[in-house]
């Protein structure tokens, strides 16, 4: 004990019950720890007892030894744990040896200080929990208790980084549990914001457009000037015929450049004009909105994705002035030969789909096709100049290379005329609705400086949900989603601009297509369907967020349910998914091919182009080893020469894989029912 005591640099004391816990520490390092107890003699405090605590064992030593111990010592800390009129027990009894100058009460985690170990804290280290203070190490620690039992379920990654970050930085476990529970703490919620930023556009006045006079009395009715995006558009050649790739944040007006130049074509005879999205949803939707604007000019039409069972075309006239439609819905016409006559103008939304991996091939084949047809058309006919090309994205991680990619002039617009907050608080999925009912509420009883009452559009994964959430909000709110009649979406629609309802809550596959002016943005989900959402994605729906005619600035609330995955196929969890999406960046636009996406498109090119299908995969954006694939093709006898085989024409017409070809092949070679053959398939692909 001598020995040690004389290397002994602190001597830690904290009050546990009737005695004093005691440590002994050395280069901050623990030498031991004992137990002090106290009695009262004649001259004041005296050590009464002293023992080592080895284990859940102890060793009695004589009460002197803490004496030589505290005599030979550089200090002496005891807790402010420690009740005050334990402290001053202690300090009466050093100052009976003459020692109460090395004694001093230091703030100390009461968790190190119960466990035995000396811990000061200071203003800047310690963390509040409850009404006492701890140090970090055990703040994260009990942090990561409660995350095992609350919230949901086991926090992960950069969710547990991001809720340590907070507590590190407001110093409160208390405000972070609670952050867990659903509160909403704004100072803890905010994630960032977006700034606003102001592009200086000369606005292009409507009546110096020149457009046919249907078109342009419509306009004028409308507008006096083009919005900036607009403006640029038309600066840059679009009512030249230029083909342009527009890319622009969301609800800057960039659609209209689609449609001006289309219809625009159609009335001075220069072809009919394609408008082409990637759900059914948006295509219905996109139809009656035509039907609605342009309805008394042009006669409009819809082509979506056929079944695989029975295509009967029904309500599809390929030789209406607009045809509207999903990717497939008009790749399939390509493919079964079906004549839709002179195209004027071609106008992708949403191009950035080109990088899915599931869907992005067939648009890059789809737009290789149309072109093939269109300039093979030209060719032939001297009263026909072939197609413009427009393409729409508001979000495109590389929009220079992917402008080269398409042969078309870049439009890129980045304003964001206002600022975007970002939230993102923790929820189950019951406790969301709670969440999302207290944001709705307290949105719509905020007006803004415009006079505009706050509104919310809620995104969630499905159509029962979107009724689920609606019916317990407080405030009114309406469902919005493809499974509502045309009559319904345009009541809410026009209840929404009327300021009638608090809140929408819609799909998020429906999230291109929505136009309400919201300031507030809250997902509920973040997945589309079963699968989670793109950066891109995400993007898009979050900058529905604030208009500048209405609202001050736009408010984003992300609501996370921790350990939470849709479908057993999603590899992440709703938390990690989160962080993902708030610090993405745009990712890049191109088409990758793999072995069975090379094979399908080398087929459809066959199909359609016959000799020309090298050229066409040439044409296309990703690098499509061509002589790979028609080895392929060859193999599975899906083509003999340049045409396609009865079964390659099966195939191809049925956006069949050759894995899902041979597999309906066995089966139906085993005598199986044509409907259980393709329910699986089916199921995979009912939104095309």
């Amino acid at each position: 004990m001598s020995k040690q005591a004389q290397e002994v640099e602190t001597i830690f004391c904290h009050g546990l019950g009737d005695d004093y816990l005691v440590v002994v520490e050395r280069d901050g390092e623990r030498l031991f720890r004992a137990k002090l107890g106290l009695s009262e003699t004649d001259a004041g405090p005296r050590p009464a007892k002293f023992r080592l605590k080895q284990g859940s064992s102890e060793e009695p030593r004589p009460p002197n030894e803490f004496v030589e111990l505290a005599r030979r010592t550089r200090r002496i800390r005891i807790s402010e744990q420690t009740s005050s009129a334990d402290r001053r027990r202690l300090l009466e009894m050093l100052s009976g040896y003459q020692l109460e100058d090395k004694a001093k009460a230091v703030r100390t985690c009461r968790y190190c200080a119960s466990a035995g170990r000396y811990s000061p804290v200071t203003t800047d280290t310690a963390i509040k929990d409850d009404q006492d203070w701890i140090c970090r190490d055990c703040a994260r620690q009990e942090l990561e208790r409660q995350l095992s039992y609350t919230g949901g379920g086991t926090v992960t990654g950069a969710a547990k980084e991001r809720l340590e970050d907070l507590m590190l930085e407001v110093q409160d476990l208390e405000r972070i549990v609670n952050l867990l529970k659903g509160r909403l703490d704004p100072d803890l919620t905010k994630f960032d914001t977006i700034s606003a930023t102001v592009e200086d556009v000369d606005p292009v006045t409507v009546d110096s457009l020149s457009l046919h006079p249907g078109i342009q009395g419509l306009l004028e009715d409308r507008f006096e000037t083009l919005l900036p995006v607009q403006s640029l558009s038309v600066e840059n050649g679009l009512l030249d015929g230029e083909d342009q790739l527009v890319v622009s944040a969301t609800a800057t007006g960039k659609t209209l450049v689609g449609e001006m130049t289309g219809i625009d074509r159609v009335l001075n005879g220069a072809g009919k004009m394609l408008f082409l999205v990637p759900l059914v949803a948006l295509a219905n939707q996109k139809y009656e909105d035509f039907e609605d604007e342009y309805g008394h000019l042009v006669d409009v039409t819809i082509r979506v994705g056929a079944s695989r069972i029975n295509d009967d075309g029904n309500q599809f006239d390929p030789g209406a002035d607009v045809i509207v439609g999903t990717y497939e819905g008009i790749d399939h016409a390509l493919r079964t030969g079906k004549e839709m006559g002179d195209i004027g103008t071609v106008v992708i939304d949403e191009v950035h789909m080109l990088k899915e991996d599931e869907r992005g091939h067939r648009l890059d084949g789809l737009i290789s096709r149309l072109k093939h047809t269109c300039e093979q058309r030209a060719a032939r006919r001297d009263d026909y100049d072939g197609a413009q090309w427009v393409y729409l994205s508001a979000t495109v991680g590389n929009p220079e290379q992917l402008a080269t990619a398409l042969e078309a002039t870049l439009i890129e617009f980045e304003e964001r005329p206002v600022p975007i907050e970002r939230h993102v608080t923790f929820a189950d999925g019951r406790e969301k609705v709670r969440v999302a009912n207290k944001l709705v509420k307290r949105e719509f009883d905020t007006e803004s400086s415009k006079g505009y009452r706050g509104q919310t559009i809620i995104f969630t994964n499905s159509r029962r949900r979107c009724h689920e959430i609606s019916r317990k909000l407080e405030y009114a709110a309406a469902p919005y989603h493809a499974g509502l009649d045309y009559g319904r979406r345009k009541t809410v629609e026009r209840q929404f601009g009327n300021q009638d309802l608090a809140a929408v809550v819609t799909t998020a596959a429906l999230a291109a297509g929505v136009d309400f002016p919201a300031s507030q943005v809250v997902f509920d989900s973040l997945a589309m369907g079963i699968e989670w959402l793109s950066v891109q994605e995400f993007h898009q729906m979050l900058g529905r967020a604030g208009r500048p005619d209405y609202h001050d600035e736009g408010t984003v609330y992300v609501l996370v349910e921790p350990d939470c995955a849709y479908h057993n196929s999603m590899e992440m969890t709703e938390d990690e998914v989160a962080f993902t999406l708030l610090k993405g960046e745009m990712e890049s636009v191109m088409t990758h091919y793999d072995e069975s996406a090379a094979v399908e498109e080398t087929l459809a090119n066959v199909t359609v182009g016959a000799r020309a299908a090298k050229s066409l995969n040439d044409r296309m954006l990703g690098d499509v080893p061509t002589k790979h694939a028609v080895g392929k093709l060859l193999q599975y006898g899906f083509i003999d020469g340049f045409e396609p085989t009865p079964l390659g024409r099966v195939v191809t017409e049925h956006f069949l894989e050759p894995d899902e070809a041979f597999a309906l092949l066995d089966g139906i070679r085993k005598g199986a029912h044509p409907y259980d053959l393709i329910a699986d398939i089916e199921l995979r692909e009912d939104d095309l």
